[in-house]
């Protein structure tokens, strides 16, 4: 009998663990699964019935979205022996230029650590700043500790995978005197008023209430996006994609390709100035 039950989806989140998949990867997938076994009602699974699932996500939700939930359920399916249910992931053509409504500029950038300055939050300013010229992930910001600044460097260690992230020199300057302020001494430097470190849920709404103040769209301030701007300046100014995968921590060239999309009106002024045309 193909069923799915409570037991089976605490076991499954119990292999993604010993499997040492980070915990928004299994947070992801756990959401995935508990949404897939309530449209279930207790239904026995067949392969047809997967299609209809998959059909229903079509419907309603982007292309990148139905593949992520793809994802998790294939990974169940796996786990579970039951791979004749495993379903295909849909094809996505590979976005030539990023959409102008979803590309952080530099000056939006700027124009939100104004709003974060005369707001007097210093935590959220110094925050983007630390995202911003380093390029880390909102998940590794917990290992900008107290001791990383002192050292000029944080070492990261995520899902088996120790890298270190260097911290621009100014940047160290600026936070010394954030933690000297606060008294911070030890550990990580961006934390909740309990004392624990922001996470990504935190630092979205912080983020989404300063893009209002700011005059900033909500459709460009999302955590991530500090990380694809670095990206792409450093892209902009170095053209060394090779290095730029190591900064970001990535296995992969063709992940980093993505981040230094541009927008299409970019390429337009590249294109114009190649001086090829004559009236």
């Amino acid at each position: 009998m193909r069923a799915i039950n409570e037991d089976i989806i605490n076991k499954f989140k119990l292999y993604l663990y010993e499997e040492e998949k980070s915990d928004n990867t299994i947070d992801k997938y756990m959401r995935d699964i508990r949404f897939f076994h309530e449209w279930l009602d207790g239904r026995e699974i067949d392969k047809p019935m997967i299609l209809e699932y998959k059909k229903e996500l079509c419907k309603k939700y982007a292309p990148q979205s139905v593949n992520s939930t793809l994802s998790a359920l294939n990974a169940l399916f796996t786990f579970m022996n039951w791979n004749e249910l495993r379903v295909k992931t849909l094809k996505i053509q590979r976005e030539v230029f990023i959409d102008k409504e979803k590309e952080l500029t530099k000056a939006e950038y700027e124009k939100l650590l104004m709003a974060a300055k005369a707001k007097k939050d210093d935590r959220l300013y110094y925050l983007m700043q630390t995202i911003g010229s380093t390029g880390m992930r909102i998940s590794e910001l917990k290992y900008v500790t107290c001791e990383a600044i002192r050292a000029g460097q944080a070492v990261i260690n995520c899902k088996g995978k120790i890298r270190q992230v260097f911290l621009p020199k100014q940047l160290c300057k600026m936070l010394k005197a954030y933690i000297k302020r606060l008294r911070i001494k030890s550990g990580p430097v961006f934390v909740t008023r309990s004392g624990r470190p922001l996470d990504r849920s935190n630092i979205w709404h912080m983020l989404k209430r300063l893009c209002k103040i700011a005059g900033v769209a909500e459709s460009k301030v999302f955590p991530h996006n500090f990380r694809h701007l670095f990206a792409r300046t450093f892209y902009s100014v170095q053209r060394d994609i090779v290095r730029l995968a190591d900064l970001l921590g990535h296995s992969n060239i063709n992940t980093t390709r993505i981040y230094t999309i541009e927008s299409g009106a970019v390429h337009m002024m590249q294109i114009q100035k190649l001086g090829l045309l004559r009236c």
